[in-house]
């Protein structure tokens, strides 16, 4: 009996004693905080309906803010860029119950070359996590994977996570997930 305790004390001495990442600290932090962020862009919000999505998006499209896309993400915006250059965001969001809780990103510059130094997807990613810390201020922070090869910017405000990372070539993808309704691993 003394031994099953003490090794359970020393399992949870153990247990306790292990450091959480930085990601992890400051997701646990936000989450219970209780803060609720909802706001996306261009008064798109976690929680809109699809109709409001979509009367959202037409408002836009009237004013000529936004068009429909040739991409998989179908809605197509301009955003004016730190760098000054010509950049395209290209964005449709997912729906938990009928309700937005997932937003994915791509970004791409208009004039990409594979022998240009200033349009490589490194420089596309400073200048989306610059652009996003306009929107949504300071405090991204660099996560990377164990093997260290692999490095996401993310910004995490109460149940708003935004992770920003090199996906291809030519593309930064963004993607914005309500944590209230689902973790990053649950995304399909």
């Amino acid at each position: 009996m003394i031994r099953i305790f003490i090794a359970l004390f020393a399992f949870s001495l153990v247990y306790s004693c292990q450091t959480k990442s930085e990601y992890d600290s400051i997701k646990e932090r936000e989450l219970s905080s209780g803060k609720v962020v909802e706001e996306l862009f261009l008064d798109l919000k976690f929680g809109m309906n699809k109709k409001d999505f979509y009367t959202t998006c037409w408002e836009w499209n009237k004013k000529g803010v936004l068009v429909n896309g040739a991409h998989e993400l179908q809605v197509r915006y301009s955003p004016e860029m730190p760098s000054g250059k010509e950049t395209e965001m290209y964005f449709y969001p997912q729906f938990e119950n009928g309700m937005l809780y997932f937003m994915p990103i791509e970004f791409r510059y208009l004039g990409w070359t594979p022998t240009s130094p200033e349009t490589t997807n490194e420089k596309l990613l400073e200048d989306v996590v610059s652009f996003l810390e306009g929107w949504y201020g300071k405090g991204f922070f660099e996560v990377k994977d164990k093997s260290g090869k692999v490095s996401v910017w993310v910004k995490i405000d109460g149940n708003r996570l935004i992770r920003t990372f090199i996906k291809e070539r030519t593309l930064v993808r963004v993607e914005m997930l309500d944590l209230r309704v689902k973790g990053i691993s649950e995304i399909k």
